[in-house]
């Protein structure tokens, strides 16, 4: 059922191809064209991969680099006095580039992988009107409280949305915290790795603290149908924080909101070179458990991260699993005054 093509032979999706002593040998082979570490010049990480080009965003009418930053907190209308928060989400069948051509056959909600990142307010009433213009029966099922009927489950409510078909999922916005929403119809696997999923905040009614607010949902691609994946990433282009690093200024507060949908691995996470971080998981407290610099996280999980660099200059971020970062899963952050 998963669908992917190699349309060149790009150094990360000949994972399955070409034995591990060959392809991250390449990067010390070009060592010598290059320097001592094997980056070319002002290209910091080259040495951790053989990524050669980039994605050009229109080709996925999607890009990284807004991803990042791009919440949709819909539109909004008084009922009865109350708020209700309304937005609209489409399944749709699509080839996306998850590297320089790489092409993969993805399901997405509004044409994107990973969909919209949806945020409301605790407290609110939430519908969201979902067509199914797949060729595929899906749902959607959001974490969070809510009645049997609006899980998104099969044989359940509605069910599975056959294609064509619609529904509208209507339920309360609580707990607050970070939570997430994907596709439940079976295959389970295939219809997240597929690319079916997204992140959900809902904040707490007091807010928090004002900062630069990122999202960063570490996802990866089986492109070989072998149920393992060849290319790991964070918002879905591998290496896409590493040709275009996130630029924060010194001292400001970053909140990350940090969410694992990976498939076929049992566990990713996220490393911040050079600082610390305060870690809330599923943000569901408003008081930090974890002051570190390294968090794991099982499929579904999530965190929010808080942190300020003290000082200017590139920073690495990327799974603490050195084949992840290799085949994708890294980036910088650039601090600026």
């Amino acid at each position: 059922m998963l669908g992917g093509s190699l349309a060149a032979a790009s150094l990360p999706v000949a994972h399955a191809l070409i034995p591990h002593e060959g392809l991250h040998g390449q990067g010390a082979a070009s060592a010598s064209e290059h320097g001592s570490n094997g980056a070319a010049p002002g290209h910091a990480g080259a040495a951790h991969r053989g990524l050669v080009g980039s994605v050009d965003p229109a080709v996925n009418g999607f890009d990284p680099a807004r991803t990042v930053r791009d919440f949709d907190e819909g539109r909004t209308r008084r009922v009865g006095g109350r708020l209700v928060r309304e937005w609209d989400l489409m399944a749709e069948d699509k080839e996306i580039e998850v590297a320089p051509g790489v092409k993969y056959a993805a399901w997405t909600y509004n044409g994107r992988v990973p969909g919209p990142t949806l945020r409301a307010t605790e407290g609110e009433r939430l519908r969201i009107n979902f067509v199914n213009g797949s060729d595929h029966p899906h749902t959607v099922h959001f974490h969070g409280i809510h009645r049997d009927i609006h899980d998104g489950i099969p044989g359940v409510g509605p069910g599975n949305i056959e294609p064509g078909g619609s529904f509208t999922y209507e339920f309360d916005a609580e707990p607050f915290g970070l939570h997430l929403y994907h596709c439940h119809s079976t295959p389970l696997a295939d219809h997240i790795a597929k690319g079916l999923y997204g992140a959900f905040i809902i904040d707490p009614r007091g807010g928090r603290p004002d900062a630069d607010e990122l999202v960063m949902v570490q996802n990866g691609f089986d492109t070989n149908f072998d149920r393992e994946n060849e290319i790991y990433a964070v918002n879905t282009v591998a290496f896409a924080y590493e040709q275009q690093p996130i630029r924060v200024k010194r001292g400001e507060l970053v909140r990350i909101y940090l969410v694992n949908m990976l498939e076929f691995d049992l566990l990713n996470s996220f490393h911040i070179h050079a600082n610390f971080f305060d870690r809330y998981p599923t943000g569901t407290r408003l008081e930090p458990t974890d002051f570190t610099d390294t968090v794991t996280q099982g499929q579904g999980q999530r965190d929010i991260l808080e942190l300020r660099f003290p000082y200017t200059g590139k920073y690495m971020f990327h799974a603490h699993v050195s084949e992840f970062a290799e085949l994708g899963w890294m980036g910088f952050f650039e601090v600026v005054d």
